[in-house]
């Protein structure tokens, strides 16, 4: 659980419109809301793409931990190479 910090600081706005938020937060995505002129909200955000959003749909991720339980509950092999090259060749 992240800890909640109420402190301030005072920033300055550079030329270029940016401030800094110091290195913790170097590379992370975040969300500014402008709530009314003059006060803004900034909190960190993960971003989902929406190519990649279907995998958090509950029926998918089963799915995926089910197949990642058990790919680590069996060895690869090399026993069927020549099936899958067969099937693949015939498409």
């Amino acid at each position: 659980m992240a800890t909640v910090s109420n402190a301030s600081s005072v920033k300055v706005v550079g030329t270029n419109g940016q401030i800094s938020l110091g290195k913790q937060f170097a590379g992370r995505q975040v969300l500014v809301e402008e709530q009314e002129p003059g006060v803004w909200l900034v909190r960190t955000a993960t971003v989902l793409p929406d190519n990649e959003s279907w995998l958090h749909q509950p029926k998918a991720a089963a799915a995926l931990q089910k197949a990642l339980a058990w790919a680590q509950n069996n060895e690869p092999g090399d026993s069927a190479v020549d099936t899958v090259i067969k099937k693949l060749a015939r498409g």
